[in-house]
């Protein structure tokens, strides 16, 4: 049989929404008669996204709760009673083989009823410090797939399975030379090169810091490849030149590790998963104001392995040149964190959180 009904449930960011895409995604090669059904959170991010990807989604009234109290927190109750209701019905009419939830708030309601229904549910949590949802759903799933070590403090060590998180296709079998990924991004050969990630948003901070940087990255004779993501381009690209790129968005993200001797990112999950597989030195700049500071989290789970450095936006000031320059004129250095940094990555990851799903299936 392979006309399975799934739904997988997760959103409010790129970084749960991307690897629910590359499950099903995964999931379509192995049963091309399957049916596929998203839900997610209304007014977030995924209702764009998954119907860009080709899958249907439906939205939860849903938001997570406040830390303050404010009017959302007040209607959460209300919320959470619709969403449970949406979710009874949802599987009701639905029907569901199996359900996989990757975090975020929508995933709870659905993979509370789904559970309840006994359909067989599994989780995949990204992060190195698991999110409220997933702590929530821990007993009513089959399996939690994870991506780093150590997980049995939030989830029962019997449900854990460590695959990794999923990463684009393209990532993992980069066929282009360096001499191709800086021709394509018109950059001299002769430099060193330095690739500034901060989320295809953007992240303040981080362009600040650049901006701030760019005579002294000249001084050291280091070129900038910088998305400075679609918030902010308006106001940095005057300073695109020769030897600085300033992108909204890179498309041609394979390209752009290629060209890269060196990257400073934010420590998102995903983001941590691809950096690990492409193997370069990373100085990471986790953003403070996410949920349970897990961007710290997981750039530490690297730097604990002489994988990856990592600067604090408030160390910023006082750290970023000293740090960046032992990185930048150290081929040691780099080489030995972009070694460190590759021993850590799980490139099969979409495969064995599938291949989990297909043993639920089975079972």
């Amino acid at each position: 049989m392979d006309n399975y009904k799934f739904i997988l449930s997760g959103g409010g960011t790129g970084g749960h929404i991307y690897p629910a895409i590359a499950i099903a995604n995964e999931l379509k090669k192995r049963y091309p008669n399957a049916e596929f059904l998203f839900v997610g959170a209304k007014d977030r991010m995924e209702m764009e996204k998954v119907p860009q990807a080709g899958y249907k989604i439906e939205g939860l009234w849903i938001t997570g709760l406040q830390r303050k109290l404010t009017f959302k927190n007040l209607m959460f109750p209300f919320k959470l009673i619709s969403s449970l209701l949406k979710a009874r019905k949802i599987v009701s009419r639905f029907k569901p083989n199996a359900v996989i939830g990757t975090g975020g708030f929508a995933s709870g309601p659905l993979l509370k009823i789904a559970s309840g229904r006994k359909v067989p549910c599994l989780l995949q949590e990204q992060n190195s410090y698991a999110g409220i949802t997933n702590k929530l759903l821990k007993d009513a799933v089959a399996k939690i797939c994870v991506a780093y070590d150590g997980m049995e403090k939030f989830f029962p060590a019997d449900k854990i399975i460590k695959t990794g998180n999923p990463v684009r296709e393209d990532l993992i079998k980069i066929n282009v030379s360096k001499e191709e990924a800086l021709g394509f991004f018109k950059l001299p050969l002769d430099k060193q090169t330095i690739l500034v990630l901060g989320g295809s948003l953007g992240a303040r901070r981080v362009n600040q810091l650049i901006e701030q940087k760019l005579d002294y990255f000249k001084q050291l004779g280091v070129q900038v490849l910088w998305q400075c993501g679609k918030l902010y381009y308006e106001e940095y690209k005057k300073y695109d030149s020769d030897t600085v790129k300033v992108m909204a968005f890179i498309n041609k993200m394979d390209f752009a590790y290629v060209a890269a001797d060196c990257i400073i990112s934010r420590a998102g999950a995903s983001s941590v998963s691809e950096l690990s597989i492409v193997g370069k030195p990373v100085l990471f700049i986790p953003s403070p104001t996410v949920a349970e500071d897990h961007q710290t989290k997981n750039a530490l789970a690297l730097v604990s392995e002489n994988a990856a450095i990592m600067i604090k936006e408030k160390d910023l000031d006082t750290n970023f040149d000293v740090i960046f320059s032992e990185v930048i004129t150290s081929k040691g250095k780099q080489e030995e964190l972009g070694a460190n940094i590759k021993k850590m990555a799980l490139p099969n990851a979409t495969k064995d959180i599938v291949d989990q799903v297909e043993l639920l299936l089975q079972n």
